[in-house]
């Protein structure tokens, strides 16, 4: 496959568009046009990476961080990411990132690890305000199904907990084809009136594309009338962290426990304990702390995420759990999900997981 299908793939779901305006997501290095057997997919971009792609023979790594996120005056091999750069060209391999598109993505990294945790009834911690589109079509009555469920299939129609939303109004559509025109219905230079149905429903900006390609496709008129309105509200199917609740109270003991488990955290920093049951719980994979207030406001019992620093627990202020449970270990399982997204739209497909560590941060303990 060539490079830039694979990298389609993945954004295609969780669009570029979605990265923050500080990231550095997409292809990175090498060429999208080249052909490849197999990608390699990791946390972060190491030599021990490169290495491992080599012998692989992956022609493409895929990494939650971009290996360029700084921009680069010179690159020879003074520093770790112009000595990764120089191994990876001379080796013919393509290096792409995808990382805050993936984490505000409504089933990316934070699902993710809600998923290992145990969450359920999951729902975005901060979503993104105004990302929505309201998009109205005019479709002939007959093929107003067939349209609607091309929108849907595309992503258009999601609202909260229910996919599948639109209004339709029942109107007649006049229009007179010219001498150049192919009409559906109608005659060349006679005016005509058809029964048609106003479709109107919503889109989240990042997937505007392409439900407009899918509703042009779905739809029988040569040209097709439709409108677009940006929108004020809240979409609630991309932004980032996430909410959820175990089936099951836990207590904070117990809840340590189950994190230290389940993300292989042989050490966790967290606030005094409030000594109540963790039932809702916030996350946010990698850096988080961002989100507290979110999760303050949500009236989670917990908070976990990564990277805090001593300052930041003052603020948990005694009305949740804050719990730091490591930057690699909470986005570790986005390798997984990479690979869960390509092999579900390609399943022969060669989406090889890496299996170096690259977790920068080491723990000692005094035994």
């Amino acid at each position: 496959m060539r490079i830039k299908e694979i990298v389609k793939l993945i954004t295609e779901e969780a669009a570029l568009s979605l990265q923050e305006s500080y990231d550095n997501s997409g292809l990175l290095i090498g060429d999208e046009t080249a052909e490849v057997e197999r990608v390699l997919l990791a946390v972060d971009v190491t030599e021990e990476v490169v290495e491992e792609a080599v012998s692989k023979k992956c022609g493409l790594i895929i990494a939650h961080h971009p290996l360029i996120f700084k921009g680069l005056k010179s690159i020879n091999p003074v520093n770790p990411v112009e000595r990764i750069a120089i191994k990876a060209i001379q080796n013919n391999i393509a290096i792409a990132a995808m990382h805050t598109n993936l984490d505000n993505y409504q089933f990316g990294v934070n699902a993710k690890l809600a998923a290992v945790l145990g969450l359920k009834n999951l729902e975005i911690l901060s979503p993104i305000k105004a990302g929505l589109r309201k998009l109205i079509v005019f479709v002939p009555q007959h093929h107003a199904e067939k349209v609607r469920k091309a929108l849907f299939d595309a992503g258009a129609g999601a609202i909260g907990a229910y996919d599948s939303c639109s209004f339709n109004t029942p109107g007649t559509g006049t229009f007179r084809p010219r001498e150049n025109a192919n009409p559906f219905v109608g005659e060349r230079g006679k005016l005509h009136q058809v029964a048609e149905v106003k479709v109107e429903t919503v889109v989240p900006a990042h997937r505007l594309a392409q439900v407009l390609s899918a509703m042009t496709a779905a739809h029988p008129y040569e040209e097709v009338a439709y409108d677009v309105f940006p929108l004020e509200n809240t979409n609630s199917t991309a932004g980032a962290g996430m909410l959820g609740e175990l089936e099951d109270p836990l207590s904070e003991q117990a809840f340590l426990g189950m994190i230290s488990s389940k993300l292989g955290s042989p050490a966790m920093r967290h606030t005094a304990f409030t000594n109540k049951k963790i039932k809702k719980v916030a996350l946010c994979g990698g850096s988080g702390v961002f989100l507290l207030p979110n999760a303050k406001a949500a009236r989670a019992d917990a908070f976990v995420t990564g990277d805090m620093k001593y300052h930041d627990f003052f603020e948990a202020d005694g009305k949740l759990l804050m719990v730091d449970a490591g930057h690699y270990e909470t986005e570790q399982f986005t390798k997984e999900l990479m690979a869960d997204i390509i092999q579900k739209k390609i399943p022969k497909f060669a989406a090889l997981i890496s299996e170096v560590n690259t977790n920068a941060v080491s723990y000692f303990q005094n035994k």
